[in-house]
């Protein structure tokens, strides 16, 4: 798979994972203010990445940003199942199926994301083409 389907995939994940957050987040506040603002953290963190893997010429800054998110992301709905998260969500939440394909989304920009931060910059005018040699 080429970088640039792989950079345009990861951004379909975070499109899609800011969009869940998005619509949870009433929900959310309704439960606490603390779990609200956690949804509203995650949906416009991912939305800047959309924009930053879309508009930057080198997006490995971004896919690393994007990586970060996606495992933190993961981790938290973990916790939150599993022990609770102090502050944002103390008591735990019942797996669902929503979550669980939302998380899978996740995971797999997770591993588009690590995939484009470790690769090597071709050429400093098209950077993510393919058989382009500098």
């Amino acid at each position: 798979m080429s970088a640039a389907m792989k950079r345009d995939l990861l951004i379909v994940t975070c499109g899609v994972s800011a969009g869940i957050h998005g619509a949870l987040v009433p929900e959310h506040l309704r439960e606490s203010v603390a779990a609200g603002c956690g949804f509203i953290a995650a949906t416009v963190l991912l939305a800047a990445l959309v924009g930053a893997l879309t508009f930057l010429s080198d997006p490995r800054p971004a896919a690393a940003a994007a990586a970060l998110t996606l495992a933190g992301l993961l981790v938290s709905y973990w916790l939150v199942v599993w022990h609770g998260l102090p502050v944002l969500h103390p008591e735990t939440e019942p797996v669902d199926a929503l979550a669980l394909a939302t998380k899978a989304i996740e995971a797999g920009g997770l591993v588009l994301a690590a995939s484009l931060v470790g690769r090597r910059r071709r050429s400093a005018h098209f950077p993510f083409e393919e058989g382009v040699r500098a």
